[in-house]
């Protein structure tokens, strides 16, 4: 007996990025009767080693594009008839979104409303076994104070051009669904982790700071709290939405791990040091706090409850074991690194911790 959706053709946008490669591994290797289409502009972020380990499958196909191009978008909606698309590229990089905001609003903003308005003049109205997968962050609700959860009801306040770019983009989907009737799911994400992630963000660029000896560059007073979220949970949660959520429903998926940056850094440093067999302590003295970022949310915290009562999902790993697990990929793979950290990066690094 065939699967369900065994003979779906599945677009997922950014699958040579960091939480994008894990979806497309899980989806090509889970289910061998799709056919996986995986479009990514290959921008600094994009890497097709991420997913080497399975670029010759049958059922696997990379397709080199940019979202923001609306007539190669067509083009390709035309010539491979995608029945569902799930959505993940997009410049996700607050420090970036500071330095050059258009670039999200082409990314975020237009690069969605292409790719829907492709669905739509493709489908032509047939939603049948059809759906628009947009995959967001929980950044779009703003901040917390001290106490209290996002839910999928928190209103939207986006405090930096980034998540403004994905509230944007969000409405934009619910919109279409209301005006279009277009068949449409969304998640919100906490913060992901894991094998695979750019060096820009907290995690592997402090360890792959914490291995060359390098300063360990913190906002402000680290008393910054984020919900973590281990990327092959998010890969899982997103399986899940993708075949049992709700037609025009929203989900949180958060790790239901919320830690405040400073203790986090603390956690990772001796776990570092017990890896690198250093005198613990050692990476800890290499933590410099810097002047703050404009616009730094202090607190987020997401309320997942919903998805583990529709969907049965939760977390499979606790952040303790997920962050072993990450560490001793980056420590197992020092050729990734070394490829990915162009000089094009070294020299945004520079810029933005001023050259410490």
């Amino acid at each position: 007996m065939k699967e369900k959706y065994s003979e779906k053709k599945i677009l997922i946008t950014g699958g040579a990025g960091f939480i994008g490669s894990h979806v497309i591994r899980l989806f090509v290797t889970k289910y061998p009767n799709y056919q996986i289409f995986n479009l990514d502009a290959l921008t600094y972020a994009g890497n097709l080693e991420n997913i080497k380990d399975i670029e010759n499958a049958e059922n696997y196909h990379f397709l080199k594009a940019d979202i923001t191009d609306a007539g190669l978008i067509k083009a390709l909606f035309q010539k491979h008839q995608f029945d569902h698309i799930i959505h993940l590229a997009a410049e996700s990089h607050v420090d970036r979104s500071i330095s050059n905001p258009k670039i999200f609003v082409d990314t975020n903003v237009t690069g969605t409303l292409n790719l829907m308005e492709a669905a739509l003049e493709i489908w032509q109205g047939n939603f049948e076994n059809k759906l628009f997968y947009h995959i967001s962050t929980d950044e779009v609700y703003g901040t917390l104070g001290e106490t209290g959860l996002f839910t999928e009801t928190t209103a939207y306040s986006p405090n930096s051009p980034y998540s403004a770019s994905k509230a944007a983009s969000d409405h934009f989907v619910r919109a279409y669904g209301e005006t279009y009737d277009l068949p449409y799911v969304i998640s919100n994400c906490s913060n992901n982790y894991g094998p695979n992630q750019f060096p820009e963000k907290l995690i592997p660029l402090f360890i792959n700071n914490i291995i060359e000896g390098k300063t360990l560059p913190v906002y402000g007073d680290g008393k910054y709290n984020r919900d973590w979220l281990y990327v092959l949970d998010h890969a899982k949660a997103i399986d899940l939405v993708f075949h049992k959520g709700k037609n025009k429903s929203t989900y949180n998926i958060g790790g239901f791990n919320e830690w405040q940056n400073i203790d986090l850094i603390k956690l990772l440093c001796k776990i570092m040091d017990k890896k690198l067999a250093r005198k613990e302590g050692k990476s800890e003295a290499l933590i410099t706090f810097i002047k703050d970022r404009p616009g730094h949310d202090k607190r987020y915290a997401i309320d997942a409850s919903k998805i583990n009562a529709e969907l049965g999902w939760k977390p499979s790993v606790t952040f303790e074991e997920g962050l072993k697990k990450t560490v001793d990929w980056y420590l197992q793979n020092p050729g990734w690194i070394e490829a990915v950290v162009s000089g094009s990066y070294k020299e945004y690094y520079k810029e933005q911790y001023n050259g410490i």
